[in-house]
């Protein structure tokens, strides 16, 4: 009987529930892979097999009767982790970088970053300003999440569109947020991969790049996942599991430090806009206490307190390749066409304004930031300001498959700056949504910071020209 009881207590959906949706998201992911590997025009396109997932998903759930099957609230929180988790392995990781980068070019491809975010944040505000003012059903600030969609991914589309839409809906505003943001982000990662396919072939044509064939690249297993003085595989814990559990320690410190920070009184501010944006900072936490973590290993190290090394860089590589590609898939299976009806012209018009501004802002600058591999340069950052940083190394493996230029070396390294640069911006997308009057304080804010970025990126041009006139 007892027997009996137990078995009917883990036959429920309570139990298998969580389970069912990470099965969906595997075979979404392992299908995809087939697919681009399969399909020739998918494969060319340059397309994450993640997103090809997701995609798959999403048409499941057109079917008749399966859309129950694909829990979006589950989509929606594994997506919000993915991203936590994804960067809080790249954090612990022991970077060895031989820079060939000067640390003056790291600090302008970190502007770079941050004004294109910014570029995208006032073409979407000049969009669904004027559509909010003459009538239209949008919510006035919606084109901020612009930025995070093509800018930062499906994790922080999500994480923003929440927020955005509560703020909508506390002004009496119907906006789906999250779909929406998650709708650009899955947008960005095709304009990012097709459009930089076929303007890499144009440039081809003209004889201006030669473009490799790429190759699968095949890691030296031995080199890269025994490092010197690491525990071995024979230990008594897995290494694998090591890994795992300095990211999941790691994470839980962001959750501690959240909970901490929404007991404290930080006045209005404080209260109506850090306390909420600070969950959605799940990310940018998460590499802070990542560094943290990482110093405290290596100082135990060095005090003799801990003798090997725990710390292994291929192993926190593959999880946090594993946790972005489950961010994508899930990202995108989350997103809720029937939510969607009424904003696809705002929707259009803004990823579309999106591409084409960050296009030419990308390359413009780019001929001048970087006059000996303009190209290079061009296809490493179009492909991490419309999706994300290994779309944009895709590219660049096309046309620098062994990373010759610097180009590769200024993804990896501006990040610091660029979060340094994008963090008052983050705070100002925080604040937009409050108000009608605080969307267009915002607006101003980000076209005067953006002129400082853009004339500090073109400042050797601009005084060239002074001096020329003199």
């Amino acid at each position: 009987m007892d027997t009996i009881l137990m078995v009917k207590s883990f036959a429920t959906i309570e139990v298998w529930g969580t389970l069912i949706q990470f099965s969906i998201i595997a075979i979404g992911l392992l299908l995809g892979n087939v697919l681009r590997t399969k399909v020739p025009f998918l494969r060319k396109s340059l397309i994450p097999s993640a997103l090809i997932g997701g995609a798959l998903i999403l048409a499941f759930k057109a079917i008749p009767g399966m859309d129950s099957l694909v829990n979006k609230e589950a989509m929606e929180i594994i997506t919000y982790h993915a991203l936590g988790l994804g960067f809080v392995a790249l954090a612990l990781k022991n970077n060895r970088i031989e820079s060939k980068s000067s640390p003056m070019k790291v600090i302008e491809t970190g502007t770079l970053t941050a004004s294109s975010y910014i570029l995208q944040g006032i073409v979407g505000l000049m969009v669904t300003i004027p559509m909010f003012y003459f009538g239209k059903k949008i919510f006035y600030a919606a084109g901020l999440l612009l930025p995070m969609g093509y800018g930062q991914g499906p994790g922080q589309a999500l994480n923003f569109g929440v927020i955005y839409m509560n703020h909508a809906a506390n002004q009496g505003i119907d906006f789906p947020g999250a779909d929406f943001g998650l709708s650009i982000a899955a947008t960005g990662f095709i304009v990012g991969s097709v459009i930089g396919v076929i303007y890499m072939n144009v440039l081809k044509k003209k004889g201006k790049i030669n473009i490799s064939e790429l190759k699968e690249r095949q890691v030296n297993t031995l080199q890269d996942y025994e490092g010197e003085n690491e525990i071995p595989d024979t230990e008594s814990v897995d290494k694998l599991s090591i890994q795992i559990c300095l990211v999941i320690f790691t994470y839980f410190l962001v959750y501690l430090f959240n909970t901490m920070i929404q007991s404290l009184d930080l006045g209005t501010f404080g209260t109506n806009t850090l306390k909420p944006l600070m969950w959605g900072f799940n990310f940018l936490l998460g590499t802070l206490f990542g560094i943290l973590v990482k110093w405290f290993l290596n100082g135990c190290k060095k005090a003799k307190i801990l003798k090997r090394e725990y710390i292994n860089n291929y192993l926190l590589n593959r999880i946090s390749g594993f946790a972005f590609d489950v961010m994508i898939v899930a990202g995108t299976a989350a997103i809720n066409f029937s939510e969607f009806k009424g904003f696809a012209l705002p929707f259009t018009l803004v990823c579309t304004l999106g591409a084409i501004a960050t296009f030419f802002y990308v390359k413009w600058i780019c001929k001048h930031l970087y006059p000996t591999y303009q190209y290079e340069g061009f296809f490493s950052m179009f492909g991490m300001l419309t999706g994300t940083a290994s779309n944009g190394m895709i590219l660049l493996r096309e046309i620098d498959p062994k990373f010759e230029t610097p180009a590769a070396n200024n993804l990896v390294l501006q990040t610091l700056p660029a979060v340094a640069l994008g963090f008052p911006v983050l705070l100002l997308v925080g604040y937009g949504p409050q108000s009608w009057n605080a969307t267009l304080i915002t607006f101003g804010c980000c076209v005067v910071v953006f002129t400082i970025f853009t004339a500090f990126l073109m400042r050797n041009k601009i005084f060239k020209k002074k001096v020329k006139k003199l």
